[in-house]
């Protein structure tokens, strides 16, 4: 019996961190698909050079 309730509950974890894998990458693709070209630009600028990495 024992068994069969992990099981349960490790399957259970597996599809809620699915769902929230999911809902948090359409919820990304929403939020930049109405940010204007110009200010996605400026931000992903800014992490690179946050980060260390050349880009220009």
């Amino acid at each position: 019996m024992t068994t069969q309730v992990q099981t349960a509950s490790a399957s259970r974890a597996g599809i809620l961190s699915a769902l929230f894998a999911i809902a948090l990458g359409l919820g990304i693709i929403t939020l930049t698909g109405h940010v204007q070209a110009a200010a996605l630009h400026d931000a992903a600028h800014d992490v690179r050079h946050a980060t260390g990495f050349p880009c220009h």
